[in-house]
């Protein structure tokens, strides 16, 4: 018997788990579950991460969560508990199966048969914002090679494992050309140890509007991390329903099983809500730890229900659909069916699941990085880019001067539009002169003398090249 840690979670979170116990129960699936709390009582009671030291021991120890929906209270600058678990606990491959069940779940999309693989850990899911200037917040976007070589892999090789047929990255590249250009272009890499793997990219606004309109054309599709999110939750829905997506989260030492939808807490009590979501994520979890026969039962009862049109109300339609059930009698139809497959959708057979697991990273040798200049961020009131440029060419050194001013990462100076609307935040650019190598204490130097020049500089970022390589954006319009 394995132990694994249950958190029930809040709104939906408890009564969906319930009916998804019973049916894990009924059908002889040999875990021993050790139960903690988590989410709002948790913030509200004190704990400011969601989560109690003794909760997170439990399930460091068991390596194995099977979490409901959890709710993140509004305001108090409470972080999400489930983007600290999946980043804290490494769990960097997050994997999302969106089928389309018909006839028997209404979707304009019938031949639907989608995985999507989101990265889990960083993006702007690091959640790194600060308030700059009266009038400009800051959100970093954080896309590291490690993070793209291990979710990228990860793709290619649940594609080889599971017999799938093409990968897709979906990234903003064009735009975001350092980031996501990092991504796409370990896609590439990646994509070249895999020859008989079909691999495409798309740039994530179309390849949005390509899988709302003929998802049939994909088959795995792996992406940065707030693509992802929004774009699983899109494809469970064009699928059938978000309620009936179970999602993994693998990490290199631990894993957390889980519906991909939240804990709706306006439908919470009422023995409406579609369970689903949580069965489908408990056949994810049984045949991560190899218990692959009562997957295979569980996943069959569920599909032969869904065939039956015993529907909770989300999916529930007068064509299709037999009777309309609550959340309890749900589960109860699934016990049912225990035992019997589908007669119309494909049984399933998971007689060779096995964990995916890949090896640990191994870090690459470090490039040539050279610091070549300084961007400054100031934060000025004023309104014209050339009064703030003479000002600014005040603080120049023997090693550093003033190249470039932007706003809102557009080039106001030189050479700016008076037509270009300017905030109150300002990226000043500061380059090596001659091409040499900057020596840090410079960078020092002008900090000292935009304090000497009553400049209110909030934030600084160096500038570096990597094999003689840029390491950094230019300005819109440069």
């Amino acid at each position: 018997m394995i132990t694994v840690t249950l958190a029930k979670g809040d709104g939906i979170g408890p009564e969906i788990m319930d009916a998804t116990l019973s049916v894990l129960n009924a059908a002889g699936a040999d875990i021993n579950f050790e139960e903690i709390e988590v989410g709002e009582k948790m913030y509200l009671n004190g704990h400011s991460t969601g989560i109690s030291d003794k909760a997170w021991e439990k399930i460091r120890t068991n390596k194995i969560l099977f979490k409901a929906p959890i709710t993140t209270p509004q305001g108090g600058g409470y972080k999400s508990l489930n983007v600290t678990m999946r980043k804290t606990l490494g769990l960097y491959s997050n994997i999302r199966p969106c089928t389309s069940m018909h006839p028997f779940v209404q979707t304009k999309h019938p031949l639907m048969d989608v995985v999507i693989i989101r990265e889990n850990e960083e993006d702007l899911y690091a959640g790194i914002e600060h308030q700059q200037t009266d009038e400009v917040v800051q959100c970093l976007k954080l896309i590291s090679r490690p993070g793209c070589e291990k979710i990228i892999t990860y793709a290619f090789e649940y594609a080889k494992r599971y017999g799938r047929k093409k990968v897709t990255c979906f990234t903003k590249d064009n735009i975001m050309k350092q980031t996501d250009g990092l991504f796409h272009q370990v896609f590439d890499e990646v994509a070249g140890r895999y020859p008989e793997i079909e691999k495409e990219h798309w740039i994530v606004d179309i390849g949005a509007a390509l899988l709302a309109d003929s998802p049939e054309s994909f088959d795995v599709i792996v992406m940065p991390n707030l693509y992802g999110d929004v774009m699983s939750d899109i494809a469970a829905q064009i699928a059938g329903s978000v309620g009936l997506g179970g999602s993994a989260n693998i990490g290199q030492e631990c894993a957390m099983f889980e519906a991909i939808h939240g804990s709706a807490p306006n439908i919470a009590g009422k023995n409406i809500a579609n369970p689903s979501g949580l069965i489908n994520a408990s056949v994810m979890m049984l045949n991560h730890i190899g218990q692959n026969i009562v997957a295979e039962n569980i996943q069959n009862a569920w599909l032969r229900t869904i065939e039956d049109g015993v529907h909770t109300a989300d999916v529930y339609d007068l064509v299709m659909s037999t009777k309309k059930v609550g959340t309890k009698e749900f589960a109860e139809a699934v016990i049912a069916n225990l035992g019997k497959a589908p007669k119309q959708l494909p049984t399933v057979s998971y007689d060779n699941s096995t964990p995916l697991i890949l090896p640990k990273y191994q870090r690459k040798p470090a490039r040539d990085k050279k610091v070549v200049g300084v961007d400054l961020f100031v934060d000025w009131q004023g309104e014209n880019p050339n009064e703030l440029a003479s000002k600014l060419q005040k603080l120049d050194n023997d090693e550093l001067e003033l190249v470039l001013i932007t706003n809102r990462g557009v080039k106001v100076w030189p050479q700016g539009f008076k037509e270009t609307f300017c905030t109150d935040h300002w990226r000043c650019r500061y380059a090596v002169k001659d091409g040499k190598e900057l020596q840090k204490g410079k960078i020092i130097e002008v900090l000292k003398s935009a304090l000497d020049h009553n400049v209110d500089a909030i934030k600084t970022e160096n500038l570096y090249t990597f094999d003689g390589k840029r390491g950094y954006s230019l300005g819109q319009g440069q």
